[in-house]
């Protein structure tokens, strides 16, 4: 990677300067983002994620002070829209992220991301992109703007740099479903992808998790799991060969189809048991009783001892 950063999330001003603090003295990196836009109860309780930016005064501590301990790296912030919609805005549907843009600016941030969603909405109906570029001209000074959501193809992001007021775009879920999105974007083209490069991916995934959790069993199934959620995006990627329309839009839910190739017809499927067969062919055979849940949908897998368990052990 050219360019390498750190999001952290915290809702506690001294604890996110002392994070700060340690990054930019012992991390070898370019940025420190904070995270302002997870829509994650579990985060909001803490105080954390979009959480802070209905709570103004307490987001300008947290960006005052972290700018202030950064000696040697950027401070950047991802928002989304609104954390919840404000009813007592009348202006665009009680969205204020608009409002936050120039204070973000004085408060110290080097460059802001604009997701186009609230946190009530999390990846429900399509990002807001004109409110991204309403938010983008609300700037009192040329601090990068990169928007995010939904691209999924170079078209799209060539489109909202020129017409949306970003300086860039940022990527997603897109690169979950393909990760050869960024080889599109610079190259402008669309890959046509082999069903054997796409599994040569899933095998510098699986070794790169190796190589970082371990190859012990711990390490094996740490993999395995990352591998899975990775699985449960990845079998949304219709192949170009195969659309009628080049432009994909990542809303689309395809019916099943028959892929050119076994392997093909497999990543593409919705159906947990073969994600798992999958990691099989890359880590062995899943430990007895292992059971996978993905955390974005209610699709899980279960090995067939456990759900045996799981029936002998349920109250009558």
């Amino acid at each position: 990677e050219k360019i390498f950063g750190v999001q952290i999330a915290g809702g506690d001003v001294a604890m996110m300067s002392k994070a700060a603090q340690f990054i930019d003295e012992n991390v070898d990196c370019d940025f420190v983002d904070i995270n302002c836009g997870c829509p994650l109860d579990e985060v909001h309780r803490r105080g954390a994620g979009s959480r802070l930016m209905a709570k103004a005064g307490h987001l300008e501590g947290i960006v005052r002070c972290m700018s202030g301990v950064l000696k040697t790296k950027a401070l950047t912030l991802k928002m989304r829209t609104a954390h919840m919609e404000d009813n007592r805005l009348k202006d665009f549907n009680g969205r204020y992220a608009h409002n936050l843009v120039p204070k973000l600016e004085g408060w110290g941030v080097s460059a802001l991301v604009l997701h186009g969603r609230t946190a009530r909405q999390r990846y429900t109906k399509l990002a807001d992109w004109d409110y991204i570029k309403e938010c983008s001209g609300r700037r009192k000074c040329p601090t990068p703007f990169i928007g995010c959501g939904d691209a999924m193809n170079w078209e799209e992001v060539e489109q909202h740099c020129a017409t949306h007021g970003v300086d860039s775009v940022m990527v997603g879920r897109g690169a979950l479903i393909k990760p050869w999105l960024f080889t599109e974007i610079k190259e402008k083209r669309h890959w046509d992808i082999s069903a054997s490069e796409r599994l040569d991916l899933i095998r510098d995934f699986t070794r790169y998790g190796l190589e970082h959790w371990g190859a012990d069993p711990r390490g094996v199934e740490t993999t395995r799991r990352f591998l899975l959620e990775w699985l449960s995006f990845h079998c949304r990627y219709v192949p170009v060969g195969l659309l009628e329309v080049q432009e994909a839009k990542i809303n689309w839910r395809p019916r099943p189809y028959v892929g050119r190739s076994d392997l093909e017809t497999k990543l593409a499927s919705t159906n947990s048991k073969d994600w798992v067969e999958i990691t099989e062919m890359m880590l062995g055979k899943v430990p007895d009783g292992f059971s996978f849940v993905p955390k974005h949908k209610s699709n899980a897998y279960q090995a067939e001892g456990a759900a045996s368990a799981a029936t002998q052990a349920k109250p009558d």
